[in-house]
């Protein structure tokens, strides 16, 4: 990271000033500034376009994290199914969203509301929507707040007043029930926003918008874009395919190349057993479903591709975001987390160069060659019940909830979800055109593996070898990303509500505070006038959230499924 000119020190200080004044002075948002952001911002869904979900701030630290305390709160209101999104800040201004595509522009010291801006939605269609109506999270650049809805748009704000510069409707979600949960990301001038799809009949699609007048300038469809992919889905079941890039990748400016994830082919489930290349619901690989893709951020060409699940059979895609750029002994590396709870390692390039697990319950295969990243012994499905539960559970051994690499520890900090599920696998009538249906073949329940007990734990590892460091268990699977920084804190937000504070070093818990609802979205940490803070998103409820009450009880049981804050830690004065 190189050096913040002493200059900026300067304006950042007066900036802290006018905050506190409550004045608004921001500072443009390109692509210069992300790939060289100040530790006092937070300029992307990842942090920065190397994704590290790490902050060099070191205020907070191991010798004084048991004094934090909460600064302020913000209820954003309408938190259906709670918040899964990740803030921004800028110049002492943070940014969110919440249920419902509604975005807030609030101080980052006192968390006085600057403005808020609430989208028209069609009801009748967010209510038809399975995964609404949440949002994940807004992108920054040219003085623009962007943010993508879940009936097909994307719309850009102006910074300072929160008013809407451009609505460009990308997708017609009446036709196909499709639209966006995921943050945009902003790269030269374009941003890029990938829809959902995984479990549609639709074809995938990830698109890259003009940011200063809205106009698509390109499109890539993740189901058969060529002809030759167009091949690898027989019966042309590349029509219906799926496979939408529902969570945002990350920008390499060594290689000038957007990196971005696949979600599952439809139908999720096939019955075709062994013979899936020649016959079930979508015989073929598959192209372009849960792969990793290199695209060119002006024109959406695809540079390269990994497939990581040819023919994926279990709904473990490619599209949670997380692209950590590490630099390792000389060498750069760009690791990725498959939904399957495998870690992958590629370098620039997508050639792999290791595959480990970071669950320790898995049988979807036996394994995954760590030199080519080829499925070993892999476990596809016939058409009825299953007589072994599928590991991990259909929500992931890992989920769109991000890890983070610390770079002064040479650690990489992880979620891992042991869970299974009983499967039945149902032959249902094939889709053929794109229509408003979802398209799952199977009817799932939630299981523990076999011989034990569900739980998560956080693993503190080498990103490159997976070699562990330490662990620490947590009796439910934690939904909510993770953050390190540079005082040496893993701090990370539970399923119960309860946020810890780790040293990073050996996994001691530090700190710990009940906010009383769920986390299943973001954590960062910013400064505003040379202060440190921690910001969360709570609120629990969702398509994965939902389970908990029936399969763990206890507090689940009573924990508001419609709530959400906004919560912002420091130390005291």
């Amino acid at each position: 990271m190189k050096k913040t000119p002493s200059l900026r020190l300067a304006a950042l200080a007066l900036l802290g000033t006018a905050l506190g004044a409550g004045t608004l002075a921001a500072q443009t948002v390109d692509t210069q500034r992300i790939e060289n952001p100040s530790p006092n911002d937070w300029l992307t869904y990842h942090g920065s376009y190397d994704s590290h979900h790490y902050s060099a701030l070191t205020q907070i630290n191991t010798q004084n994290v048991k004094n934090l305390q909460v600064a302020w709160i913000h209820i954003p209101g309408r938190s259906t199914r709670g918040l899964q999104s990740t803030p921004l800040v800028a110049d002492g201004v943070l940014y969110y969203s919440g249920s419902y595509s509604r975005v807030f522009a609030l101080n980052g010291a006192t968390g006085e509301v600057l403005w808020s801006y609430f989208p028209e939605l069609d009801d009748a269609l967010v209510s038809r929507q399975t995964h609404s109506p949440y949002n994940r999270g807004v992108a920054l650049g040219e003085g623009k707040v962007f943010v993508g809805t879940v009936d097909g748009r994307l719309i850009a704000l102006d910074a300072k007043t929160g008013k809407p510069v451009w609505d460009t409707k990308l997708i017609d979600s009446q036709k196909l029930t499709v639209g966006f949960t995921g943050a945009p990301l902003y790269v030269k001038g374009v941003v890029v926003i990938g829809s959902q799809g995984g479990e549609w009949p639709v074809e995938g699609t990830i698109y890259g918008v003009d940011a200063s007048t809205g106009k698509i300038k390109w499109t890539f469809v993740t189901t058969g874009p060529d002809e030759e992919s167009r091949k690898t889905w027989g019966n042309d079941t590349w029509r219906i395919g799926g496979g939408g890039g529902w969570m945002p990748g990350g920008y390499d400016p060594k290689t000038d190349t957007i990196w971005w994830g696949t979600s599952n082919p439809d139908p999720l489930y096939d019955w075709a057993g062994s013979d899936w290349m020649h016959s079930g619901a979508r015989p073929g690989t598959n192209l372009y479903t849960t792969s990793v893709l290199g695209l060119d951020p002006q024109t959406g060409k695809l540079k390269f591709y990994h497939q990581e699940l040819p023919h994926d059979a279990w709904d473990f895609d490619s599209a949670p975001g997380e692209f950590q750029m590490i630099r390792h002994n000389g060498q750069d590396y760009v690791v990725h987390a498959n939904k399957s709870g495998f870690i992958f390692v590629y370098d620039d390039h997508a050639n792999v160069k290791n595959v480990w697990p970071i669950v320790h319950n898995y049988n979807f295969v036996k394994g995954i060659d760590p030199k080519t990243g080829e499925l070993i012994g892999r476990r596809d499905f016939t058409a009825g019940k299953q007589d072994e539960v599928l590991c991990p559970h259909i929500s992931g051994g890992v989920s769109w909830n991000a890890g983070s690499y610390n770079p002064k520890t040479g650690l990489y900090y992880k979620i891992g979800q042991e869970w299974c599920m009983k499967l039945e696998v149902v032959k249902t009538t094939p889709v053929t055109e794109p229509q408003v249906q979802l398209n799952i073949g199977a009817n799932f329940q939630i299981a523990p593996p076999p011989g034990g007990q569900i739980y998560g734990h956080l693993d503190a590892r080498d990103p490159i070898t997976g070699a562990l460091k330490w662990e620490v268990k947590s009796p439910e699977p934690p939904m909510a990303s993770v953050r390190s920084t540079g005082g040496g804190l893993v701090f990370v937000p539970d399923s119960r509500g309860i946020i810890h504070a780790y040293d990073a070093t050996n996994g001691k818990e530090l700190w710990s505070h009940n906010d009383g609802l769920g986390h299943q979205g973001g954590i960062i940490s910013y400064a505003v006038g040379g202060k440190q803070y921690i910001a969360e998103t709570t609120g629990f409820g969702g398509m994965v959230s939902d389970d908990f009450a029936p399969a763990f009880g206890g507090v689940y049981k009573s924990m508001p499924r419609d709530d959400g804050a906004l919560i912002v830690y420091s130390l005291p004065k």
